[in-house]
């Protein structure tokens, strides 16, 4: 698939930009979930997927073709969805209740083939929980841990995007995890 890629991108710096669409389409998606997961919108997930396309696009004759071209895109979005969240207020508070999460009780002692509409509804809090907490981390924090956990990168891949050594990727792999174990605490 690397090849495929790497075809296209020679076409786009020929000036076609047929095969640029090619490329979009191919990314799209794994641009736009690396946004959202970062900033927690959609409509702000779209706008910073679409404006890393167009960095991409206009940025395309100092990409290193030695290098993979899903990194270089990947640390476009970061740096974009981290500079949005810079510029942008909290609208929420570290200590502000939780709501929803009163009253659920879990049916662990139950057997059965099918998910129970009370787990599945339980299961979704619960994802939705971890999710506004991992947004409250710091942006150095909240970007290894969702480029890690839920996009499923290696080290060196967070590293090349990020553009920091490997050692600091670590190092706020674990301090994102402790500082997200102690907000889940009560969990």
């Amino acid at each position: 698939m690397e090849i495929f890629i790497k075809q296209k991108i020679k076409k786009i710096k020929k000036g076609d930009q047929s095969a640029f669409e090619e490329v979009v389409s191919f990314y799209q998606n794994k641009v736009y979930q690396i946004c959202f997961r970062m900033l927690g919108n959609a409509h702000e997930a779209e706008d910073i997927a679409q404006e890393a396309f167009l960095r991409a696009y206009t940025n395309i004759h100092s990409f290193d073709e030695n290098r993979k071209f899903s990194t270089w895109l990947y640390r476009i979005a970061t740096n974009l969805s981290i500079d949005r969240i810079r510029k942008k207020k909290p609208d929420y508070f570290l200590d502000a209740e939780v709501k929803g999460t009163e009253g659920l009780t879990m049916y662990s002692q139950i057997s059965a083939d099918q998910v129970l509409p009370d787990e599945e509804v339980e299961s979704l809090e619960i994802q939705e929980y971890i999710h506004k907490e991992i947004l409250s981390l710091p942006s150095k924090y909240r970007s290894v841990i969702v480029l890690r956990y839920i996009d499923e990168l290696s080290l060196q891949e967070i590293s090349d995007i990020l553009d920091i050594p490997v050692g600091t990727v670590k190092t706020r792999v674990h301090r994102g995890r402790e500082a997200l174990r102690k907000k889940l605490r009560n969990l």
